[in-house]
Order: structure tokens, then C-alpha cells, then sequence
């Protein structure tokens, strides 16, 4: 009797110890898919920026991949990782955004309109992958800072940001349709196809089942999506390479490279290969971090 007294005396107190711990837990909850795409963004940049200064080389100058490897060889070690903070800063964010966003904008979606999930969860990628494309000048300063002509004018992230300057705002956000239309596109896709691939694979029944699992059907989607908008990121990649002048047109910027590339679509696809690899080692990176800590946290 004793103890079912004193059981009522605490129960009050623990009830409100739990309501004051409740807020906490959930925005710890209501966060955790952004911390996670930022690591995740982390952690595959780290590994994979040699290999997409490779890729990069390829699609601006049309080069093949000994002749891109000996350009790096020249630039020498010291310039190999020139040019990360852009991309750490802009994947980091981006794909924080990317996770984050479209859980959230997916849950709201789902309360407030009557739709089919397919539905929303599509809209809620296309707005996720338009915000992100607000960190376009991070972008657009790693294409300067990784192309060689520009090696004389600035040699930091600073220093670019501070030539884009004097061309005004809009020279920051250079080559921000492609990347809007990209962004959209392979994010319904991404997210779309991200369950129904990894349902087809065997049932994992380990930790690290799991994480095989992850990491081969976010790199398949990766790689078959970065095929897929190879040419849209080549015609991103001349128009970001340009500091001041007219603002071209996605049009007249793939035109001007088609005819350069003698008209031939083996040509605008120079260097998807690397790329598919890289999407597939980047992409299965991202997607398994990302699982991995979504689970453990």
C-alpha cells in the first residue's frame, strides 16, 4: 500500500519530466534528417573531390581522361583538393536542404492537400531541389576555382567571390536554370525510385546488410541519374566558367557546344563514364551514411 502511495507521489513528477523532456526530443527528431544529409555530403566529398576535378576537366575542355589526369598531374598535389571548401559548404547545405525539406514539405503536403503519395512526395522533391538551388554561388565558385585558366586570378574561395563582385548579384547565380532543372528532375526520380529499388534487393538482416543494401541502391540511382543529366551539367559547367559578359541561354550554350563537339552525341557524353563511377561510389556513400545515421540516432 506503502508503495503504490509513493508510486502516486512520483508519478506526477516523473509525467512531468517527460513533458518537459518532450519539446527537446522532438526537435531533436525534426532535425535529425538534416544533420544526417550533412554528413552524409561530408563524408562523400572527402573521398570522391579528386575524382569530380577529374570529371570536371573532362566537361569543360572535351578532353579525355589521360589528358585530364596529366593536367592534374601538372597543377601538383598542392592543387588537387583547390577548391573544396565551395563544394563541402554547398553539398553540406544542399544536401541537408534536399533530406531535410522533402520529409518535411512531404509530412505537410500529406496534412493539408488530397492527393495521391505520389503526388506530393514529388512536389515536395521539386521544392526541395529548388531551395537548394539558392547555394548556386558556392557552386558556381568551385567551377571557377577548378578551371586552370583562372589559376592566375584568384587563388581562394574568397578571392572569387570577391571577382564575381563587381559583375553584380546575377553573376553569382550564373547557370541557375540547368541547375534548377536538374535539381528538380533527379530529385523526384531519386526519391521515387529510392524504395521500390531497394525492396527488389535481398532482405538484409544485419547492420551491415543493411548498409550494403543502402549503399548499392543509392549508388545505381546515382549513377544512372548522373548519366542521365551528363549533357545538362556540361552546358551548366561552360556557362558557370564565364566571368562577366552576356548571360547566354541554356539553348545557345548547347548549340555552341554541339557544333564544337562535331555534332556527334558520343561527344557530349566525354567523361560520363568517369561520372557514372563516381556517382555510384558518391551516391552509394551518401545514401548509406545517410540510412546508417537515421538509424542510429
Amino acid at each position: 500500500m506503502m508503495d503504490s502511495e509513493a508510486h502516486e507521489k512520483r508519478s506526477p513528477i516523473l509525467t512531468s519530466s517527460k513533458q518537459e523532456l518532450s519539446p527537446h526530443m522532438t526537435n531533436v527528431g525534426e532535425m535529425k534528417h538534416y544533420f544526417c544529409g550533412c554528413c552524409a555530403a561530408f563524408n562523400n566529398v572527402a573521398v570522391t573531390f579528386p575524382i569530380q576535378k577529374l570529371l570536371f576537366r573532362q566537361q569543360l575542355y572535351g578532353i579525355k581522361t589521360r589528358d585530364a589526369v596529366l593536367q592534374l598531374r601538372k597543377d601538383g598535389f598542392r592543387n588537387l583538393y583547390r577548391g573544396i571548401l565551395p563544394p563541402l559548404m554547398q553539398k553540406t547545405t544542399t544536401l541537408a536542404l534536399m533530406f531535410g525539406l522533402y520529409e518535411d514539405l512531404s509530412c505537410i503536403l500529406r496534412k493539408h492537400v488530397s492527393a495521391p503519395e505520389f503526388a506530393t512526395r514529388s512536389v515536395a522533391a521539386v521544392l526541395a531541389g529548388t531551395t537548394e538551388a539558392i547555394f548556386t554561388p558556392l557552386e558556381r565558385v568551385q567551377t571557377l576555382l577548378q578551371d586552370h585558366k583562372h589559376h592566375d586570378k584568384f587563388t581562394n574561395t574568397y578571392q572569387a567571390f570577391r571577382a564575381l563582385k563587381c559583375h553584380g548579384i546575377g553573376e553569382y547565380y550564373r547557370g541557375l536554370v540547368p541547375i534548377l532543372f536538374r535539381n528538380g528532375c533527379s530529385n523526384v526520380l531519386f526519391f521515387g525510385l529510392r524504395g521500390p529499388i531497394k525492396d527488389h534487393l535481398p532482405t538484409a538482416t544485419t547492420r551491415s546488410a543493411h548498409l550494403v543494401n543502402d549503399f548499392i541502391c543509392g549508388g545505381l540511382l546515382g549513377a544512372v541519374l548522373g548519366f542521365l543529366f551528363f549533357p545538362v551539367n556540361v552546358v551548366k559547367t561552360r556557362i558557370q566558367s564565364q566571368i562577366g559578359g552576356e548571360f547566354q541561354s541554356f539553348s545557345k550554350v548547347f548549340k555552341t557546344i554541339w557544333l564544337e563537339r562535331d555534332r556527334k552525341v558520343a561527344n557530349l557524353f566525354r567523361g560520363a563514364h568517369l561520372n557514372y563511377h563516381r556517382s555510384l561510389i558518391s551516391w552509394g556513400i551518401i545514401n548509406a551514411t545517410y540510412e546508417f545515421l537515421l538509424k542510429v540516432i
